[in-house]
């Protein structure tokens, strides 16, 4: 083999690695989302739930993902936990957490709820699938004990995990009222006053997107 020849052997062989790892970096990163409603869509049209638009603001940052929609409308924690193991199937690389709205318009007591969802980031952390929790903030009509028991769950179970967190799936679109009472803010809220429109999904992606790219982060390395 002649000295040019040599040369370009030498040159695929040191190549070829950088190929390789560049084909696994680029590798679609496939994440579900495991919620309720909020996640599910409810009452939008086709494409315009959280899922779908959340896709679009990440295709458009130029991220290779494919998101899952595994949200319920009406689950709770519990029902979160019966269908995680469905939920991680082998394809996925990381799951985004958003439950635990229903359990607080129920009542349920913090710790039960909290047990789901430790026993949610278990088989998460079982699977080796990376996790975003996204949390809730609890109104106070069940006592302030109530209220700081949810608050506290999510923050506390993410570090525990060693999960990512964002702390109020719908903190973009709430804010103080004219009366001066925190709460939704009406222009992105549907008419049943629970499920944001169409608009105020925008915002909920605008405000939890960067999170979920620190998730796609995680869970695309190799």
């Amino acid at each position: 083999m002649g000295g040019i020849g040599k040369a370009i052997a030498v040159w695929l062989a040191l190549a070829a690695p950088v190929q390789a790892q560049e084909r696994v970096q680029a590798q679609e990163v496939v994440i579900a989302a495991l919620g309720d409603s909020l996640t599910a869509g409810y009452g939008l049209p086709r494409g315009q739930g959280l899922v779908p638009q959340l896709q679009d603001w990440l295709d458009g940052r130029g991220h290779d993902v494919r998101l899952i929609n595994a949200g319920v409308s009406g689950d709770t924690t519990a029902g979160g936990l019966a269908r995680v193991d469905w939920t991680l199937g082998d394809d996925v690389d990381g799951m985004i957490v958003a439950l635990g709205g229903n359990d607080l318009l129920r009542g349920i007591d913090p710790g039960v709820s909290r047990a789901n969802l430790d026993g949610i980031l278990s088989a998460a952390d079982a699977a080796g699938v990376e996790v975003l929790v996204i949390g809730m903030r609890a109104f106070n009509n069940f006592g302030e004990e109530y209220q700081a028991a949810y608050d506290a769950m999510y923050p506390e179970l993410a570090e525990a995990h060693g999960a990512l967190f964002h702390e109020d799936f719908l903190g973009a679109i709430s804010g103080m009222d004219t009366s001066g009472q925190e709460g939704f803010l009406p222009r992105y809220i549907q008419a049943d006053g629970l499920h944001p429109n169409a608009a105020g999904v925008a915002r909920i992606v605008e405000d939890i997107g960067p999170a979920v790219e620190a998730l796609i982060q995680r869970a695309g390395q190799p």
